[in-house]
């Protein structure tokens, strides 16, 4: 069975007609031909895959496309330009937030969406006091950022970068 989608990429309107149970990173990746979101781990797993979607960092690997019809994502790169990078991909830039750079686009769109879940106020498992706003420590970065690997190990300079991002 196929449906047809249409979704905002990075301020685009994609259209594209596709089995139902393809997952949102196989029609950003084979059908729209976006290559920000990477597929590390097709599992859930790594965070390789994971872009903005409506505002909040999903990992595009376990959505099925057809739920999100209409939706608004924003990869890494459409986050900033190469002129005026997003702060988060010059924090990645100015901390060495990365070695290969496969996992940086997950990397970089992770971090901007778990700010803005600290913003929001939402705990984490490290949170000391549920019941008031949690705070940016390097604990709750590592925390919230679990779910992204890093297979070079550069996660000092990932949460240094993330600091940095913050701060702008």
């Amino acid at each position: 069975m196929e449906a047809t989608i249409t979704i905002t990429v990075d301020g685009e309107k994609r259209t594209a007609t596709v089995d139902t149970r393809v997952t949102l990173l196989d029609l950003l990746r084979e059908h729209v031909r976006v290559a920000a979101p990477k597929k590390g781990c097709d599992h859930g797993q790594c965070g390789s895959c994971t872009v903005l979607l409506d505002g909040r960092r999903v990992t595009t690997c376990l959505a099925f496309a057809v739920q999100h019809d209409g939706a608004e994502i924003v990869t890494a790169a459409g986050l900033g330009t190469q002129d005026t990078p997003h702060p988060m991909q010059r924090a990645f830039l100015d901390r060495d937030g990365f070695q290969c750079g496969y996992c940086t686009p997950g990397q970089v769109c992770s971090a901007v969406g778990m700010l803005a879940e600290l913003e929001a106020g939402w705990p984490s498992h490290v949170t000391p006091d549920v019941g008031s706003a949690p705070e940016r420590t390097p604990a709750e970065i590592r925390e919230r950022m679990s779910g992204n690997l890093c297979r070079c190990g550069a996660y000092v300079n990932i949460v240094a970068a993330i600091e940095q991002g913050a701060a702008r």
